[in-house]
């Protein structure tokens, strides 16, 4: 654990000691906790944590105290304050004692991990050889004059406002090109905030999007998330009725009010969205408001399937490998030219998101320098081959326990595909990670017994 950065997280709800916790270890964090004051200053003296992480309101010494204390005994190390009682006086109060920041309750576990991040930057005790948190950019890869056109397209919308609808079947890339446009638009230095529509049960949509206030506290939604930036919809076409209608009242205004709120709230946010459906289908048939349809629609941006654009696979594939060798460590394998070109005829029906995956499996599970022929065919076949003639047992259950019953099966089985890191789970099924913890805990699922 040496050559890991090590935080402490302080505060006497078990429940969210353990989840903030689980978040930060799954990052590659070296997490300790405390329930209270007491163990909190024993772990101070003892561990000298990177970076702190302290509830305002504990049973024995509030977090402000705390924070003064170790401010007055030369404190090392940003500490960010959290709570679901706090007020403007009292996160003031803490940053003027030396608090690096303030988070609210619930928390938004997003704005959690880059908060942490910035604290970690800005430390001058950071320690340069160890910065778990992954980049979340990676450019378009490919030299096709499909990706060069669109490359040049993205730049040139970026310089301008413009809301970009990108469109294209699931696993092309929608994202990577959203977050292309966003570093080079003037937002760049804003915060990039991406949601997947899909994840978010339509009864808390509201609330992720616009937040809430409720006996003075304060949770800010997506939308202030995204503030002075970029806030990315994935699948926007999964969105609820209530929401969309919402939402095109604040794109079109720039203002909303919170859930339980009665003060506007004004945000500076450029808006970008993916689809993988037809949405003029979609307004035909209902489902989809015509006026939101043409406010995210004011530049269409199709994103081609891989087969479209099969003579980047060589790149993919060697840019898949660089990265899971430097990233996680693997052993490096070579894709020779017989393997290359076996993949460049084949028809990736799951797009870049299926290349990606199989270079990992391949990375993980191989041996040898080089990947041989009959295991790619192998590893493809089994996936091909995993659907079975015969309807599966839970078919014959209630809609909702058959649901609950896939969705186990599903995320036991990715997760141990990813050896139990929820960071690459999340990546690997496009959800986001803070409705993925809380899917995982609603199932039961021990997802630190499979690291």
């Amino acid at each position: 654990m040496n050559d890991k950065i090590t935080i402490l997280v302080v505060d006497d709800e078990p429940d969210i000691c353990q989840l903030v916790q689980d978040i930060l270890e799954d990052e590659g964090f070296h997490v300790l906790t405390a329930a209270n004051g007491v163990q909190a200053r024993v772990h101070w003296q003892q561990a000298r944590p990177d970076l702190v992480l302290l509830d305002i309101w504990m049973p024995d010494v509030d977090g402000v105290s705390l924070l003064k204390e170790w401010n007055e005994s030369g404190m090392s190390c940003p500490v960010i304050m959290m709570s679901g009682h706090g007020t403007v006086e009292t996160a003031v109060e803490a940053t003027r004692l030396g608090a690096f920041d303030y988070l609210e309750k619930p928390l938004s576990m997003a704005k959690l991990l880059s908060t942490v991040e910035r604290a970690l930057e800005s430390s001058s005790s950071q320690r340069s050889a160890a910065v778990p948190v992954e980049s979340t950019f990676i450019e378009p890869i490919g030299k096709s004059a499909a990706m060069e056109r669109l490359r040049d397209q993205v730049k040139r919308l970026a310089q301008y406002d413009t809301r970009v609808l990108f469109v294209g079947e699931p696993g092309t890339g929608k994202e990577t090109f959203a977050r292309y446009l966003h570093r080079h638009s003037h937002r760049r230095e804003g915060p990039f905030v991406a949601v997947g529509l899909g994840t978010i049960a339509p009864e808390y949509s509201a609330v992720e999007f616009f937040g809430k206030e409720e006996g003075g506290n304060v949770h800010r939604g997506l939308l202030e998330q995204a503030h002075g930036g970029t806030l990315f919809l994935d699948e926007v076409g999964d969105m609820d009725a209530e929401t969309q209608l919402r939402l095109v009242s604040a794109l079109e205004s720039k203002i909303f009010l919170r859930v339980g709120g009665s003060q506007q709230v004004e945000v500076d946010v450029r808006v970008l969205a993916s689809t993988r459906r037809n949405l003029e289908d979609e307004v035909k048939a209902g489902r989809f408001r015509k006026d939101l349809y043409y406010l995210l629609n004011e530049v269409t941006l199709p994103i081609p399937a891989l087969r479209q654009h099969s003579e980047d696979v060589p790149d993919l594939l060697n840019f898949y490998v660089d990265y899971f060798v430097t990233g996680e460590k693997l052993a490096f394998r070579r894709f020779p030219v017989a393997v290359q070109n076996f993949l460049r005829n084949y028809a990736w029906p799951g797009n870049i998101r299926e290349l990606k995956n199989l270079v990992h499996r391949l990375l993980i599970l191989g041996s040898g320098e080089e990947v041989e022929l009959d295991e790619v065919k192998t590893a493809l076949g089994e996936i091909i081959t995993k659907e079975s003639i015969d309807a599966p047992e839970f078919y014959d259950l209630p809609l909702k326990e058959a649901r609950e019953r896939f969705e186990k099966a599903y995320l036991e089985y990715h997760l141990d595909k990813h050896g139990g890191s929820v960071a690459r789970l999340s990546q690997a099924i496009g959800m986001e990670r803070t409705h993925l913890y809380r899917k995982l805990h609603s199932l039961g699922i021990k997802f630190k017994d499979k690291r």
